[in-house]
Parts: C-alpha cells; sequence; structure tokens
C-alpha cells in the first residue's frame, strides 16, 4: 500500500483503477492524507500552511542560540519523525515526503515553470530563529545551499523551499526507511539545486550515483510500472549528461527508448522545404514507429493526459516568403507519425539531448537536431516536453538569417508565458522532470543572447542588469567601448554587498590580483572561483608556477572543473612538468570523453614521457571525437611511424592528404619504404612487406600531387627494389621513377654550385645508368632498349657538360678535385651507354 502511494506521488497523478484505493489510503492517513490530497491538487501552498506542517516548523517557537536555519530545520524534523506519537511512524513519513515533494514542486514552479507564487518565511519559522541570524534571511540560506565553493543564482526565487527540501531528503533520510522511492525524490532534488549552482559539485554528483543505485534496486518499479521507469530512465540521463558521465547516460537513453517500444531513426523522404520548389527533392526527417501497436498495452493507462493545446505556450510561425513553416512531405501517410504518450515525447527528446551532447557542434548536426523538434512539436501535448523543444529549436535557429526573427519571437512567448496563469502548474508539472527544461532566468539569458546577435547590445545589457547577471552585462559594457562602466557598476554593487562573485568580476575587469585575494578571505577560503579567476590571470602573465598553486586549490574545493583540468595541463606542460600534465588531461578525458583536443595533449605528455604506446591509443581515441582536426593525425602519424604500427600511418597519410591539398612529409614516406622493402616487423607481429600494395597507392597518390617532389619519385623508385628486382617489369617501373627524379631535380636550382651536393646527384645518375643497362638487356624490342639508353645518356652528357662548365678551373681546364671521379665515372658510363646503343642499332639493321 505504501508503495503505490509513493507511485502515485512520483507520477503526480491517480489513474482511475487507484481511485477507490487511494480514497482509503487518505483517509486512513491521519498525519499525511490531508497533505497528499492538497499534493495532487496541485495546491502546494495549503501543504506548506497546513497546520501539521506548521507545527512541525515552529513547534514551541524556541531556538538554540546560535543555530543556523539549517540546523534548527534538520532538528525540527527529525523530531517530528523520532518523536513519541500514537501515529503510524510510516504516516508521519510520508507526511515528510509529501512535504518534501511539495517544497520541490513549488520551488519549481517558482523558477521552471510558473505561474510566480511568492511564500512569506516569517509565516512558516518561529520569530526567534529569524532574528538570530548573523546575516540577512536570503544570504543565510543562499550560504546554506552553497556547495564545493559554488555559489547560488542571486535571484533564484524561494530559496528556502530548496533548503527544506534539501534538509528532508538528504539529512533525515535516514530516519524514513520505510520509503523505498524516497531517493528517486533527492535525485529530483539534485537536478533543480545543480542547475541554480555556478558550476558542477562534485558533492551532487556522489549522492545522485547513490541514488540511481537506491532506486534500481526497487524491482517492483521497474517489472510493473513501465511509463514510470521511463521516466526513471530519463532522469538518470541527464544527472549522468550534468556529470559528464556519458555511458551511463546512453545505458539509460537505451533502456528507455527499448521500454518506450519506439524505433527511432533519422531518414530521408522526399519533401518541399520552400514555396517556390517544383520538384520534390530529399529532406531530412525523423522517423518514429511503435514496435507493438495494439491499443491496449500494459501500463497505457498511468500516462498523462495530454494538455489543451490553448494551454500551451504558442508556436511562432516562420512567416518567410520563401520558407516553408514546416517540409511538405510527397507522401506524408508513409511516415505518419504514432499516437505518442507523454513518456513517449519524452524519451524522443532525451535521444535529442543525449545525441545534442555527443556530436560536434556542425550544422549538419544542427539539422538533425531540428528533425527531432520538427517531430516533437508536431504533437503539442505537455508543456514541458513543448517547451524545451520550442527552447532547443530557437538556438538552433539563431544563426539562420530567415529564421532568427522567429527564434527572438519564439524565445519572448516562452519567457512571456512564465507569467501566464492560464495553465495551471499541475499541467506544466506533467513529465517535467524526465525533460530538462531550463530555469526563467536561462531563458531569459538565451533571449539576450538573440539580441546581441541581431546586435541591440543595450536591450541586451538591461536585461542582463536586470537578471543580475553581472558577468555578461560587463561583456557588453566592453562591447560598447565603455569600459569605465563596467569597473563602475561592478562597484555600485560591492557597495551593497560584499560578495566573493563580484570581487572575482572585479578582478576580471581591472585584471588584479588583490580582488581575487579578497574573494578569497571572504569566502572563507570555499571559492573555487576565486582561485580559478586568479590562476586564469597568472596563466596570461605567463607566471605558470603560481598558477598550478592556484589551479590545484580551486580543484581541491571542487573536482568537476573541466576547463580548470585543462588549463592546469597546459600550465604544467609551460613548467615541461609532463607527468603532471598527463595527470590533468586524464582527468579532463575522464570527464568529457569526446574532448578531441585534451585527448591530444595527453598523447602529447605521453611522448614526452617516452610513453609512446599510451599516445597512439590517447590519439585514437582524440581522432574519434574529431575526425577533421589535421593536428591531431599529423601527432597521430608520427606516433604510428614511431612505434612501427606502419598500417595505420599509411591510412593516417591518406587522411592528412584529405584534409590538406599541400600535405607531404619525406621523412614518413623515407620510413614507410624502408620498413616495407626491409620487411620489418611492425607493432603487431607482423610483416611489413604486406603493405607493399597499399604503400605503392599511396605514393601513387603522392607522386600524382608531388609530380616535381625527386624524393617522392626516389622512394617511389626505391619501392621498386630500385632497379635491382629480379622483376623486369618492377626495374622499368623504377627506371622510369629514378628518370623522373633525375629531371626534377636538375630542374631545382643551387645543387650545381655546391660541390658535395654536385656529387650526390651525380652518383644518383650513375645508378640510374646502371640501371638503364641492365633493363635494356632485358629487353626483347631493341626499338624501345634503344630508347630507354639514348634517353638516358642525354641526361647523363648534360650533367658531365653542367659538370666541367661550372666547376673547371679557368686556366687549366681541369674538373675540381672534389668531382674529378665522379665526372670520370660518368663518363665511363656514358661510353658504355653509347656503345651497347651501337650493338642495338647494329642489331635493328
Amino acid at each position: 500500500m505504501l508503495l503505490d502511494t509513493q507511485i502515485c506521488v512520483l507520477r503526480g497523478f491517480v489513474t482511475a483503477s487507484q481511485a477507490a484505493e487511494w480514497k482509503q489510503t487518505v483517509s486512513r492517513a491521519a498525519e499525511a492524507g490531508s497533505l497528499l490530497e492538497s499534493l495532487m491538487d496541485g495546491d502546494f501552498e495549503a501543504v506548506l500552511l497546513s497546520p501539521q506542517v506548521l507545527e512541525l516548523l515552529t513547534g514551541d517557537g524556541s531556538c538554540s542560540e546560535g543555530e543556523d536555519i539549517e540546523a534548527y530545520l534538520e532538528r525540527r524534523v527529525l523530531l517530528y519523525l523520532t518523536g513519541d506519537t500514537s501515529d503510524d511512524q510510516s504516516n508521519r513519513e510520508l507526511a515528510v515526503m509529501t512535504l518534501a515533494a511539495s517544497c520541490l514542486h513549488m520551488f519549481a514552479q517558482s523558477n521552471w515553470t510558473g505561474p510566480p507564487v511568492s511564500i512569506h518565511i516569517s509565516d512558516l519559522l518561529p520569530p526567534a530563529l529569524l532574528s538570530s541570524q548573523p546575516q540577512t534571511l536570503v544570504e543565510t540560506i543562499h550560504s546554506s545551499l552553497l556547495l564545493d565553493g559554488e555559489s547560488v543564482y542571486s535571484l533564484v526565487a524561494n530559496p528556502f523551499l530548496l533548503l527544506l527540501a534539501r534538509v528532508i531528503l538528504t539529512k533525515c533520510s535516514s530516519k524514513m526507511d520505510s520509503l523505498q522511492l524516497l531517493p528517486w525524490w533527492t535525485l529530483r532534488y539534485i537536478n533543480l539545486h545543480q542547475q541554480i549552482l555556478e558550476a558542477r559539485s562534485s558533492q551532487l554528483f556522489s549522492l545522485a550515483q547513490s541514488c540511481i543505485d537506491k532506486v534500481l534496486k526497487c524491482k517492483y518499479l521497474f517489472l510493473e510500472q513501465r511509463n514510470l521507469a521511463i521516466q526513471f530512465h530519463l532522469e538518470c540521463v541527464y544527472t549522468n549528461l550534468t556529470y559528464y558521465e556519458y555511458q551511463p547516460a546512453k545505458e539509460h537513453i537505451k533502456t528507455a527508448q527499448e521500454l518506450s517500444k519506439l524505433n527511432i531513426h533519422m531518414t530521408g523522404a522526399l519533401g518541399k522545404r520552400t514555396r517556390f520548389q517544383q520538384k520534390y527533392l530529399a529532406q531530412l526527417i525523423l522517423e518514429v514507429k511503435r514496435m507493438q501497436d495494439q491499443p491496449g498495452q500494459a501500463g497505457a493507462e498511468a500516462t498523462p493526459t495530454p494538455t489543451p493545446q490553448a494551454m500551451l505556450p504558442k508556436d511562432c510561425n516562420l512567416g518567410d516568403d520563401t520558407v516553408l513553416d514546416n517540409i511538405n512531405l510527397a507522401e506524408p501517410d508513409q511516415y505518419e507519425l504514432p499516437d505518442l504518450s507523454a513518456e513517449d515525447q519524452a524519451v524522443i527528446l532525451g535521444i535529442c539531448t543525449d545525441f545534442q551532447k555527443n556530436n560536434p557542434v556542425h550544422k549538419l548536426t544542427e539539422e538533425e537536431l531540428l528533425a527531432f523538434t520538427s517531430c516533437i512539436l508536431s504533437q503539442p501535448k505537455f508543456w514541458a516536453v513543448e517547451v524545451t523543444a520550442l527552447c532547443l529549436r530557437a538556438k538552433l535557429e539563431k544563426g539562420k538569417s530567415r529564421c532568427v526573427e522567429r527564434a527572438m519571437m519564439q524565445t519572448q512567448a516562452i519567457v512571456d508565458h512564465f507569467e501566464d496563469k492560464n495553465c495551471p502548474v499541475t499541467e506544466r508539472l506533467k513529465v517535467f522532470y524526465c525533460c530538462n527544461a531550463q530555469p526563467r532566468w536561462v531563458v531569459q539569458k538565451q533571449l539576450a543572447s538573440l539580441l546581441i546577435d541581431l546586435g541591440c547590445i543595450s536591450s541586451a545589457l538591461l536585461m542582463y542588469e536586470k537578471l543580475e547577471l553581472w558577468e555578461d552585462a560587463v561583456i557588453c559594457y566592453e562591447r560598447l567601448g565603455q569600459h569605465g562602466k563596467a569597473e563602475e557598476i561592478v562597484r555600485r554593487e560591492l557597495e551593497k554587498k560584499e560578495t566573493p562573485s563580484m570581487y572575482c568580476l572585479l578582478g576580471d575587469i581591472l585584471r588584479d590580483h588583490q580582488y581575487y585575494d579578497r574573494a578569497w578571505e571572504i569566502s572563507g577560503q570555499r571559492s573555487a572561483r576565486a582561485m580559478r579567476s586568479k590562476a586564469l590571470l597568472h596563466l596570461r602573465n605567463k607566471e605558470f608556477q603560481q598558477c598550478v598553486y592556484c589551479f590545484e586549490q580551486s580543484l581541491k574545493i571542487n573536482t568537476l572543473q573541466l576547463g580548470v583540468w585543462f588549463s592546469l595541463g597546459c600550465a604544467y606542460f609551460a613548467l615541461e612538468g609532463y607527468e603532471g600534465a598527463a595527470k590533468a588531461f586524464q582527468r579532463c578525458v575522464g570527464l568529457e570523453p569526446d574532448n578531441a583536443e585534451a585527448w591530444n595533449n595527453l598523447s602529447t605528455a605521453y611522448i614526452r614521457l617516452h610513453k609512446k604506446n599510451k599516445a597512439f591509443h590517447t590519439l585514437q581515441e582524440a581522432l574519434k571525437c574529431n575526425y577533421e582536426h589535421w593536428q591531431i593525425w599529423e601527432n597521430f602519424i608520427t606516433v604510428s611511424t614511431d612505434i612501427g604500427d606502419f598500417a595505420e600511418a599509411i591510412k593516417a597519410y591518406h587522411r592528412l592528404m584529405d584534409l590538406r591539398e599541400n600535405y607531404k612529409d619525406i621523412q614518413i614516406l623515407q620510413i614507410l619504404v624502408k620498413a616495407v622493402v626491409e620487411n620489418l616487423t611492425d607493432s603487431h607481429g607482423e610483416q611489413a612487406g604486406s603493405l607493399k600494395s597499399k604503400l605503392k597507392e599511396l605514393l601513387g597518390r603522392v607522386s600524382s600531387r608531388h609530380s616535381s617532389d625527386s624524393e617522392v619519385w626516389r622512394q617511389y623508385a626505391l619501392l621498386y627494389s630500385d632497379g635491382h628486382s629480379s622483376n623486369p617489369e618492377d626495374n622499368e617501373k623504377a627506371l622510369q621513377f629514378l628518370s623522373k627524379a633525375h629531371r626534377c631535380e636538375v630542374q631545382t636550382g643551387g645543387w650545381e654550385k655546391e660541390p658535395a651536393l654536385f656529387m650526390e646527384v651525380i652518383k644518383r645518375a650513375i645508378n640510374m645508368g646502371n640501371v638503364t643497362i641492365g633493363c635494356s638487356k632485358k629487353k626483347s624490342n631493341p626499338t624501345e632498349a634503344l630508347q630507354m639508353l639514348s634517353s638516358t645518356r642525354l641526361s647523363l652528357r648534360s650533367l658531365a657538360t653542367k659538370a666541367k662548365q661550372t666547376h673547371s678551373d679557368v686556366a687549366t681546364c681541369q674538373i675540381h678535385a672534389e668531382l674529378q671521379d665522379g665526372v670520370a665515372a660518368l663518363e665511363q658510363l656514358i661510353t658504355e651507354l653509347q656503345e651497347l646503343s651501337g650493338k642495338l642499332r647494329d642489331q635493328s639493321q
């Protein structure tokens, strides 16, 4: 019975089949009955102001000396749960859980969904407690909600509600053992609390992992309550994505999709996107099919009923004279969506969010995300799903000239809808916790960002000031060229109240360490932001030792700072502390596995530490994240060659040629040719000779792009045994490449003036001559052999003439000593070629 009640409260409504049992539960639950009724009716204020809750919160009106609000609330709730009473203990636990749920719902209503609601804390807490607080009431509550040195958003509405929920769900949960699903409410509290903090909190992350594990132990929920199980998995998806846990998020989204029995995938369909389009062209759409189409599915009853469309925020039309609002499909019936329930829509939205988090910012990614939003918005049914999808579409459309006006109007409509009392909170909270809707001020910030994109910086500035988003306001002043005004506004706020974040902002503007030190001091050495900002200033000034110290201080307070780990690694690089750099970048990729740059930097640290195998594997991870980054490919080809993975090096060379038109690395080619020609053993214990055909293909591509590079042709010839193969065809190929190499070499300037370089050219020419003789002897056709010999003889004679012209003594006409032997050998070879040519002519006559 108790578990069924918890399930109804989590779901937010009572099904028709449960109505009779619910009435009995409410009538039997003396303490909790009336509270449960008010909660399910959406009258959360009635729960807070009920006699039993007021008795719980105020008691006899006394408080201990120096007791803060959080400690007082914990004492009162524990006293209520453990006090001597004739009531059933489970009913008291249920009453406290109902209070926590009401607080969370009301807090969400105040900051996420609307319509606005206000509470007076003086009605809920004893005057003696309120008067004994050293700070103002709001400051005290904000201080209690500060975690891991990350402050709370200054204008968050009714923070007391979150504090009370926090006390019940984290400090008093050990006294509510009969409530199996209480950890699920704790997970919902974590989700809301994290969104009002400046940065991610490792405390909340640890608590979230513990809560997820506890809820997963409730087998009944996952066996009998399919729709509720889907909601839980989706909430886990968003929690894991928040804390960079991408793999667990993928597992939860997969489970949610399996439970929903939906087949969801991208496909192409013929359609028209513009008003004047004549032909149907392939368009990207999201195809959704249900695996089981029978209407009487298990659990179909236990899903929220759709909200009337009139109550939902307006979906603004595009109103463009060319682009259609929606794709006009040639065969719309073929891709018609099934009737989607709340959970179905939430699953599609969850897959969309997971896809967005796991893919790079790219035009193709945007088109795929828009296919998701179009699908969801085609069936407007639930407030949380609709608002989240509309916000995402507006964010994606802000970069499109034909859509930016709609993006602006849509965001404004969502902001205005917060105040609209036409849609009750019970409708807005349907599947709210499994949709990751944005807080009110984040949507307003998105609107201000759109104004900036349109050049309306002054209008955006007014919004930022109203929202007390001072960092964004300062950026606007900087853009307007009003640097003095930025400092003035921060000092004005500091006169009202000294806060660590405002001192940090002043430090950012003036680039002065004293303000970060002051922020660190007044935070009681708990401001992660103060040390982070101080470190960044040291980094800017190239004071790397102090920079590392400050970053590490910040990370001691909050370890979930992705950017700080990355910057710490860079600072260690500057100090040549490669062990420290490797540890920092390891944490970085642990938090964000798709951070290609972090993987690349980690591999660089391993290279410097002479751990090349580790470097190879980290670069493979980097390339999975960013396949287009040519610098990562350059590192990868170098490491592949160093460790002897020649197959990967060949693939990497091809990829670099795809990415960079003029890419060429002779040293890598030389190593690859040597490995294949000498049949070296690669890193996998296999013979490199097996890669000969692949290397020929690569050199063919390289030589076609760099046809004037003599070394490329020489390496190509080497691959064909440099003309000394037992296969005559290979020798002829080698001769072709050696001839091309010679022509390219003599055409480049500068070598003929240096005797040493000239001698190298002569040696290579002699080798070409010897190969020519060998090939001519194998030729069955005398005419072809004669042509071969004549061509080489002309090249060698030209070289000998150039040697005599450039390096002969004017008085004696003698060739310089360094070249004498070379030129003599060259002339001897020319004579030999001439004699062979003569014999062949005699044979052909």
